[in-house]
Parts: C-alpha cells; sequence; structure tokens
C-alpha cells in the first residue's frame, strides 16, 4: 500500500550521534556451577551487567513477561515506524519530498506455551482522516514445536527473496523492483499456512485468498492462490555461517477480479544468500507466467554486502527485468512519482550505507538508485533517473 507524499519541501536528513551500547552477557549460572565445583571460595553473587539505554527503551512495550505462567507467557505492544526522504531527478522531471513509509501499532501475546495472537493495523499519519488504513496482521498461530507451525489469519505472504524479507530487516532501503513486480504488494492476505524448520531444512505451505481487497480480511470472491517453498542450509557442510538455497512456487487462481494479487498464474522463484562473518551475498531468480494483460515477465538480482564496522554496512545491489510482450513491467516505488507509464525491460544499479544504532530495531539507511527502463510501445514508459533516498527505520 502507496502512502502519498505530502509534498511538503524537502526536510533535512536526520543525523543521530552514536551511543554505544553496552554489552549484555549473563554468566550467573556458569559462575555458581564453577564455584559448587571449586568449593567455597567466595559467597559474593557476581554483579548484574546493567542494560544498555536501548535494552531499557525496548523492553518498555513488553507489559508482562513471565515464562513459568501456565496461561500468559508473554504480552507486549509492538509496531514500526518508517521515515523516508527522496530526491529525484530523471528525463522526466525532478521531485523532492518526505514520506511515512509505514506507521503500525497492534500487540502480541504469547499464550498456553504454544500459541501466539498478533493484531497490528496500519495508519496513515500523513492524511490522518481517517488515520486508520487497514490490518495487516491478524492471525492466531500454534507452534509446538521448531518443526510444525500452524497460521490462521491475516498474515505476510512470504516468496521472492525480498517479499520473503520484513520491512524492519530490509538491508536496502526498500525493497527490489521485483518484488514489486511478482510478489503481492497487499503483502497481508488471509490464509492459512503450516510451516516449520528442521535441522538445515525450512518449509512454508500455504493456501490464501486472492479475491478483492478490504481493510480488514478482504472479500473472498475472486480466486485463491497456493504458496510453496522449501529451502536447505547449505552452512554446516561449507563451513560457512549461513548458505541458504530456497525455492518458491505459487500458483494462483486465473481470475480478474482479484486486486490483492498480481496477474501471474505462476510464479517460480530460487533464491540464495550467503553470509560468512562480515560479508554477505544474495542472489535470486524470479519468473512468472501472465494472464489477462500481463505477459510473461522474468527478472534476477545480485546483492553483495559488507560489515565496515559493528554498526556501519555497505550494500550494493543490482536487479534487472523483462518482459515478453510491451508494458510488462512496473516502474519501483519512487520511480512511479516521475511516470504512471510501463515498460519491457528494467535495469536498476544500487548503492546504499546502514547505520545500526541497535540492531535493525533502530537504524539509518541511505541509498542512491540508478535505473533505465525501455518501453518497445513508446507510449510513456520510457525512463533514465537518479534516486537518493534516506530513511529512518523503527520497530519494537
Amino acid at each position: 500500500m502507496r502512502t502519498s507524499p505530502n509534498r511538503n519541501p524537502i526536510i533535512p536528513p536526520l543525523f543521530m550521534s552514536q551511543r554505544k551500547a553496552l554489552p549484555f552477557i549473563t554468566l550467573s549460572a556458569l559462575l555458581l556451577a564453577a564455584a559448587a565445583q571449586a568449593g567455597p571460595v567466595s559467597t559474593a553473587a557476581p554483579e548484574p551487567t546493567e542494560k544498555s539505554i536501548y535494552e531499557k527503551i525496548w523492553g518498555v512495550p513488553v507489559l508482562y513477561s513471565d515464562k513459568e505462567n501456565a496461561f500468559l507467557q508473554e504480552f507486549r505492544f509492538t509496531g514500526r515506524l518508517h521515515l523516508d526522504v527522496f530526491s529525484q531527478d530523471s528525463d522526466l522531471g525532478s521531485e523532492q519530498d518526505w514520506i511515512v513509509r509505514r506507521t503500525r501499532f497492534g500487540f502480541k501475546a504469547k499464550f498456553l506455551q504454544d500459541f501466539t495472537m498478533h493484531v497490528e493495523a496500519d495508519y496513515d499519519l500523513q492524511n490522518p482522516r481517517p488515520a486508520y488504513a487497514r490490518l495487516t496482521d491478524a492471525y492466531l498461530a500454534w507452534e509446538p514445536c521448531k518443526a510444525f507451525k500452524l497460521t490462521v489469519g491475516k498474515q505476510s505472504v512470504k516468496f521472492t527473496l525480498d517479499g520473503g524479507t520484513s520491512s524492519n530487516e530490509l538491508i536496502t532501503i526498500d525493497r527490489s523492483n521485483i518484488a514489486t513486480n511478482f510478489w503481492f504488494p497487499t503483502e497481508y492476505i488471509s490464509g492459512v499456512t503450516v510451516s516449520g524448520k528442521h535441522e538445515s531444512w525450512q518449509w512454508n505451505l500455504g493456501w490464501f485468498s486472492g479475491g478483492t481487497e478490504t481493510k480488514e480480511f478482504g472479500n473472498f470472491d475472486a480466486g485463491n492462490f497456493f504458496l510453496s517453498s522449501v529451502g536447505y542450509d547449505f552452512g554446516k557442510a561449507l563451513g560457512v555461517d549461513k548458505a541458504l538455497l530456497r525455492f518458491d512456487y505459487l500458483h494462483n487462481d486465473r481470475n480478474a477480479e482479484s486486486n490483492a494479487t498480481r496477474s501471474f498464474e505462476n510464479i517460480a522463484s530460487l533464491v540464495f544468500q550467503l553470509e560468512e562473518g562480515k560479508f554477505g551475498f544474495s542472489a535470486e531468480a524470479t519468473g512468472g507466467t501472465g494472464f489477462g494483460r500481463q505477459s510473461d515477465a522474468f527478472g534476477f538480482q545480485i546483492m553483495p554486502s559488507y560489515k565496515i564496522t559493528d554498526k556501519l554496512q555497505a550494500v550494493v545491489r543490482y536487479t534487472h527485468i523483462a518482459s515478453e510482450d510491451p508494458d510488462g513491467v512496473r516502474f519501483s516505488r519512487y520511480e512511479t512519482f516521475a511516470t504512471g507509464g510501463r515498460g519491457d525491460e528494467y535495469n536498476e544499479y544500487y548503492v546504499g550505507l546502514n547505520y545500526y544504532l541497535y540492531g535493525h530495531k533502530l537504524k539509518v539507511q541511505t541509498g542512491w538508485t540508478y535505473a533505465d527502463m525501455e518501453d518497445s510501445a513508446g507510449n510513456g514508459g520510457e525512463y533514465h533517473g537518479w534516486t537518493w533516498t534516506t530513511g529512518l527505520r523503527v520497530s519494537f
């Protein structure tokens, strides 16, 4: 869902002072065990490690926590606030503004040891009449073990590289244009999923309603779609932190009335994610068979990253998308402010920096993008331009 910019003059970027977090390491159990083995050397208890300012702040939304309680183990507020400042210059003109990308608040409750209820809503703070925009998460999950999790209700549809990543944890300022074209921009759709992890394997199976969209759970009136995903982490075999290879497949009913999905009958995505120390590398290849006005399309992206320090990270991304017929490729978010057209061959080059004050929960991101679109139909989709975006990401 797009939040329209308010067309105010551009605000200055936010510069935040670094506040070094204190380490949080609890060794009480180990010290007590060692004392029991060594004899009564000292009866003095170890002093507790002081929490950092970030740990104290992010502990406020946790209203209740007791793992030993038989009924309610945790109740907490959840939410996110994502702010962007952008400047764009292209052959079609220039634009600069600020925008509230995401504002969400809700709660999450863990109870009866194996159950989780999560309800969260999206709010429009720039056009607050009304402020409430829609429900995002509204589901009940049962997870008796890591190998099995049943989720029923409105939830995120996870496929493709960026579509399977929470907006809180993206290492680029926004999702790639592959997600814009192939992934479902509604993101939160009513359905049932079964997922799990066992040793190096992970999987996710889901059935969702592809009906007409509403602010709550949608209308079950325009077909359905089925999602399957299976992945294997080769990290241990290769001697690296992570080497996940995942295959996603989605089958969608050919129903032109559905506005919660893209008009692809079949979508397949091969995703690879590598992590080793400070180095990271992600790649994907995604294709879809279109119906109606949407032609078949294919895209791929590669995205290396490197942690310069514990807090500063550099990211580079290249994205390519092409469609079989004209007007089969959409633009990314900020490029649509320059043109409402479409093309048939898209290329994007992205360079970005991330500064983590408190991991993904509090970070500042900035990125420069050069993109070009070829338009063989010549009906307004040709584009060549730069976009610079800086964003503040807060989540809890």
